[in-house]
């Protein structure tokens, strides 16, 4: 069998079980890759393709047979003779609770947002069957910033999955935003923590708005559930910006 070929060098592959189901996968793939080639569904939220993995939302923890620890499924790199399970009641706690919290951590109001029906925090709480919180609402008062022509930042529906800092950072070469703070008090924030609409470095493209899983970032005029997301141009345009490299 004729190995795959990147950059010019033969790529070695590696043989691994995931549920009990025997895999192949490139030696550069993560378990998630190999998961979903395999057609084996792990939750993410903040993870898109086209852009660079940080495992900041937690949600594809996976066991590992023979550690005692979680690992995110998106930044695990494949090993020879790995041995990976997905679907746990450990993992199914774990999912629940993060995602609880998420909800517990800021101000979601499903019914007035701009993409209800259309989220993805929302549709993975109703996939993985939340019914209700268990942890006090923490309530923050945070700002909604319009500012901008165009579109709208509200910090109440913000996860901080840092998906529009790094499709502007690795798509759009902006960097127009950051993450300041700490833990519950992180924000997402333009240059030095300027208004939007007062950014030297926002370009107007909008590709932060349409990466955004929530109602975080959305365009002026929406109403509620109009809000629909594009994201198909991402790995179009990483494979461009790659090319001229």
């Amino acid at each position: 069998m004729a190995q795959p070929i990147a950059n010019g060098q033969i790529m070695a592959a590696k043989t691994l079980t995931i549920n009990g189901k025997h895999l192949s996968a490139e030696e550069s793939a993560t378990v998630l890759e190999a998961a979903s080639e395999a057609g084996i569904e792990i939750p993410t939220l903040c993870r898109l393709e086209g852009l660079s993995e940080v495992g900041a939302c937690r949600l594809c923890l996976v066991e590992l047979t023979g550690s005692s620890k979680l690992l995110p499924a998106c930044v695990t790199k494949v090993a020879e003779g790995m041995e990976v399970k997905t679907d746990t009641e450990r993992l199914r706690r774990y999912r629940l609770m993060i995602l609880e919290l998420l909800f517990a951590e800021r101000n979601h109001v499903c019914s007035v947002c701009v993409v209800n029906g259309l989220c993805d925090l929302q549709s993975l709480a109703q996939q993985l069957g939340i019914t209700h919180v268990r942890f006090p609402y923490l309530y923050p008062k945070v700002s909604v910033d319009a500012s901008h022509d165009r579109f709208v930042l509200d910090q109440n529906r913000c996860i901080l999955c840092t998906r529009c800092v790094r499709v502007c950072d690795e798509i759009e070469g902006a960097h127009t935003w950051d993450v300041m703070g700490r833990g519950t008090n992180s924000r997402v924030i333009t240059d030095l923590n300027e208004p939007w609409g007062s950014s030297e470095t926002c370009t107007s493209c909008g590709k932060c708005v349409h990466v955004c899983p929530t109602g975080a970032l959305f365009e002026k005029g929406r109403s509620v559930a109009e809000m629909q997301k594009r994201r198909e141009f991402l790995p179009y345009l990483k494979l461009m910006r790659e090319q001229r490299k």
